[in-house]
């Protein structure tokens, strides 16, 4: 076993670690359990990046926990991952996971039956990547056993053990390791062949696995680095077909957009809605991946208006296309949607100008036409688009009194 010393006292890193959270050493010392820092947060702290959650594992069972716990005063909530050994610790207003190490005692390629352990590689050794098997004791100690923080510092991507295994046990690790290739990796093209054939002749896999989990994996991967060639690679593997993607989705259309975009922080969608040729497309990813309804509706916004919907050849600076359409529009959220847009197209000077850009009120109503004496409905709802239409030539500056004077009475 590979047991290696590392310098990080933890008080200096960026773990959101606190002083109160030193009570959980103490209680499961008292208790002659060990507790160590597990998997990402242990990733993060040796990348130097402050990690956004911070697990634990420890030797004792759900039970032992429970008893330790409820003797130190400490509150536990939401005991939903109990039967898989999780047990949920809130201290000062923050939740602390922790959780038994385990072993698979049968996988189905989604789910796991585990059995608890007290052995520390039997845990590593069941999770996916190198990377994410390493354990930290609160003392500093790294304890790596598949050699994570080689893998780490080379920034290589490798699952522990057989990739074939790994995969099978959970076949939503094949688009994991398009995740985390895409958060350590530095080249775009540095996969171990036999990686790659591992992920493709278990692709059908993925055919199984929920489209909310599908969701989760492929949206963090497609604005983390790397994105167009995962995608293009991804094809080239035949995964889109189970992942809610076009079987015959618009690649290069998808690389350009990706260029574009990338240094803009585009949403998920806006890289994705690149493959899509047309909304019926869309649809079908829905249907798959169960998006949100504003998801669903910026790719179909889109796919429907990528092409007409460009800045003037006259005036190529101008946003005027762009916020006349805003003004016209009925659609929740527009001035966000066409943000996006524009970061699809390219457009880096009108993407900055557009998201400063207030929407103006239209100042006149129909009650103002009333005192003027326009009394029908439809009279009043065509002076208004008339009035609405001058307003948008003037770019927006006439007030009411300079509108109302263009009424026939």
């Amino acid at each position: 076993r590979q047991k290696s010393w590392i310098f990080l006292p933890l008080r200096n890193t960026a773990s959101p670690l606190k002083l109160h959270v030193l009570v959980f050493p103490e209680v499961f010392e008292k208790n002659q359990h060990e507790l160590r820092i597990a998997g990402g947060a242990v990733r993060d702290l040796l990348s130097g990046k402050r990690p956004e959650d911070v697990d634990f594992a420890t030797t004792a069972t759900p039970e032992d926990m429970k008893s330790m716990f409820q003797s130190a005063g400490i509150r536990m909530i939401n005991n939903k991952g109990e039967k898989h050994g999780t047990i949920t610790a809130r201290i000062q207003n923050e939740n602390f996971e922790v959780t038994t190490l385990r072993v698979d005692v049968q996988t189905d390629g989604r789910h796991a039956e585990v059995e608890f352990t007290t052995d520390w590689q039997k845990d590593a050794e069941r999770r996916d990547l190198t990377i994410n098997s390493m354990f930290l004791g609160l003392d500093g100690t790294l304890y790596d056993y598949f050699k994570g923080y080689e893998d780490l510092q080379n920034r290589k991507v490798r699952f522990v053990g057989s990739a074939e295994q790994r995969i099978q046990e959970d076949y939503l690790r094949i688009l994991r390791y398009f995740r985390f290739y895409g958060r350590v990796a530095l080249e775009p093209d540095d996969h171990e062949p036999e990686t790659l054939d591992a992920i493709r002749e278990n692709s059908r896999g993925l055919a199984g696995i929920s489209g909310e989990r599908i969701w989760v994996e492929l949206k963090k991967m497609v604005v983390g680095s790397h994105a167009a060639h995962l995608l293009e690679l991804m094809y080239s593997l035949e995964l889109a077909q189970y992942i809610g993607l076009p079987p015959e989705g618009d690649v290069e259309e998808m690389k350009r957009v990706w260029q574009n975009a990338k240094d803009h922080s585009p949403k998920p969608m806006t890289i994705l809605a690149s493959l899509f040729r047309c909304p019926e497309e869309v649809e079908k990813m829905d249907v798959r991946l169960k998006v949100s309804k504003e998801e669903k509706n910026l790719a179909l916004f889109l796919v429907r208006h990528r092409r007409e919907l460009c800045k003037s050849r006259e005036e190529p600076d101008s946003l005027r296309p762009f916020t006349d359409f805003i003004i016209d529009s009925r659609e929740l959220d527009c001035q966000s949607k066409v943000c996006e847009l524009l970061k699809y197209q390219g457009e880096k000077k009108l993407v900055k100008e557009l998201s400063t850009w207030c929407v103006p009120r239209f100042p006149v109503s129909g009650h103002d036409l009333r005192k003027m004496g326009v009394t029908t409905g439809k009279e009043i709802g065509a002076m208004l688009q008339e009035l609405r239409d001058i307003w948008k030539k003037s770019r927006y500056q006439m007030d009411k009194e300079e509108l109302l004077s263009h009424v026939k009475r």
